[in-house]
């Protein structure tokens, strides 16, 4: 036997024996727990807190020197995301170094990686512009379907006695958000001084919705000439259920054309990216010579006002 593998057999044995003892038999030494190591009332903030709370305040200094920034406060409340621009500037930004990391793995450190980096970057900020847009408009169609339930809400409040603030009130109390959070922000705004009328006109401004605007116009007539303001309501609310059902006739009616032109959309980009991973030679020659190159860019364009054509087509505006 060696000498060597001797030696490192016993000394692997005295390693394993010094394990056995001071980290299984031996007992561990006593630890405070880290509530009774800190004083009372005061809170632990981690290393990567504090770097984050300072971070943050350096990009919310920037935003405020700017008139206008890329994710405001409106873009973010309309999107339900309970978060600071800063913060949310913060995300992207993290999201957007990580992805140019990507970007650099799939260049390999070539010259390709000198376009992927910024290409793969910028998908962070646009995505969270595309995802902040879904997540507004999925808002607002909410809000369009639980105009008619509110109304009626608001209308039988009125008939039982109580004033209009107060049916409001009561309604955002009853209603699921988004409803709940306009109303109780119209509320809130006439409690400090607004005009009840202004609060209800800007409500409609931010969801883009005309029926809210007309009733909004109808609660503003009826309290300068007077009226039964539940009989209005309860009309209101009829007509925008009747046109919400028509709406939803025509969104089901338009439901293929809709699918079509999105797996039109979806297929050449699929079938390429197929293509690029399974067999990455097969568009070699396009990048090699001038017509190949132009004819990517030609067919790109043509993607791209095809796209633009069937959206078109297929959405229909009531």
């Amino acid at each position: 036997m060696s000498p060597i593998l001797f030696y490192a057999g016993v000394g692997l044995a005295l390693i394993a024996l010094f394990v056995v003892v001071f980290l299984v038999i031996a007992p561990p030494a006593p630890r405070v727990p880290l509530e009774r190591r800190v004083a009372p009332g005061t809170t632990h903030v981690s290393a990567l807190t504090k770097i984050t709370d300072r971070t943050i305040a350096v990009i919310d200094g920037v935003l405020k020197r700017r008139k206008s920034g890329m994710f405001g406060e409106v873009e973010l409340e309309l999107a339900s995301v309970k978060m600071t621009p800063s913060a949310f500037v913060l995300m992207v930004s993290c999201t957007a170094v990580v992805l140019g990391g990507v970007g650099v793995l799939l260049g390999g450190f070539t010259l390709w990686t000198i376009l992927l980096v910024p290409v793969f970057a910028a998908l962070a900020p646009l995505g969270a512009k595309i995802v902040l847009g879904v997540r507004a408009g999925s808002r607002r169609s909410k809000f369009a379907t639980q105009l008619d339930d509110c109304l009626t809400l608001i209308a039988g409040s009125i008939r039982a006695g109580h004033g209009f603030l107060r049916a409001l009130d009561g309604a955002s109390a009853e209603m699921e958000a988004p409803m709940s959070e306009e109303l109780a922000r119209v509320v809130n705004e006439a409690r400090i001084g607004r005009d009840p009328d202004a609060a209800l006109d800007s409500v409609a401004a931010r969801m883009r919705n005309d029926d809210f605007r007309w009733v909004a116009q109808a609660i503003a007539i009826n309290r300068e000439v007077g009226g039964n303001l539940s009989n209005v309501l309860e009309q209101t609310a009829n007509t925008i259920r009747e046109r919400n059902q028509i709406r939803r006739q025509v969104k089901a009616l338009s439901a293929e054309g809709r699918l079509s032109a999105i797996i039109l959309i979806l297929l050449p980009i699929v079938v390429t990216g197929f293509l690029l991973v399974i067999q990455p030679g097969y568009f070699a020659n396009f990048f090699s010579n001038i017509f190949g190159i132009l004819a990517i860019v030609v067919a790109v364009v043509l993607l791209v006002l095809g796209s633009i054509w069937m959206l078109a087509v297929v959405r229909v505006k009531f």
